[in-house]
């Protein structure tokens, strides 16, 4: 028992999870699956929502640490409300992804915690931003994240385009999920996914056994 506590303390926090966004033809795709692991040794929970609404057309989701990961995202919640307040207008998706990195950049000795952030707002439409563990902030038309993420760096390169329909994005998304958690033991349940336009958030919930199978399983 004493050994196995040992072994734990010097191996750290899991970071087990698959996180992505997606840009498409007039708005983003941004989802993830829902397991939860402890120290990649046993499943806590198998419907943990990783993606987290910090306004109203901007979400993130997170990977790493989830105690830290909610930590920041309720501190970002925050800042951007009272930004919002300030400013007398919605958030841009750059100021929640810049917020996200400023919090993990003052932290990075403490926090173990990435995010995506993906949103639409009026001066620059659809959005994804990458802030990695120490606070480095990206953007790009499509990213993945997480442990699952190494299984389908191949299909993401081979099967993503510019300029898809909100559909074939969903589609995408959903078949890189499946894909990630088919083969990534720390990743599994459901994929839950957001949609994001200029009309709003629409929310995606697909069952782990409604997901599409690629291989024998």
């Amino acid at each position: 028992m004493e050994k196995r506590c040992a072994d734990a303390r010097v191996k750290g926090v899991s970071t087990g999870t698959t996180i992505l966004a997606a840009i498409f033809d007039g708005g983003v795709v941004i989802g993830s699956d829902s397991r939860a692991s402890m120290g990649g040794e046993y499943v806590s929970s198998k419907t943990i929502n990783k993606v987290i609404q910090v306004h109203d057309r901007i979400f993130c989701c997170m990977a790493g640490s989830l105690a830290d990961a909610q930590a920041v995202t309720k501190a970002a919640k925050f800042h951007l409300s009272f930004h919002s307040v300030q400013m007398e207008t919605p958030p841009l998706v750059v100021a929640a992804a810049s917020i996200l990195r400023e919090l993990c950049y003052k932290n990075k000795e403490e926090l173990q915690a990435g995010f995506i952030t993906a949103g639409w707002d009026k001066k620059k439409g659809p959005q994804v931003y990458v802030v990695s563990l120490g606070g480095m902030l990206i953007s790009q038309p499509v990213t993945i994240g997480g442990s699952g993420s190494t299984y389908i760096y191949g299909y993401v390169d081979a099967k993503y385009k510019p300029n898809m329909s909100r559909d074939e994005c969903l589609q995408f998304a959903t078949n890189a999920l499946a894909l990630a958690m088919g083969r990534d033991n720390v990743s599994g349940g459901v994929a839950h996914l957001v949609v994001i336009t200029e009309t709003g958030a629409e929310h995606v919930v697909v069952p782990g056994d409604k997901l599409p199978k690629f291989h024998d399983e």
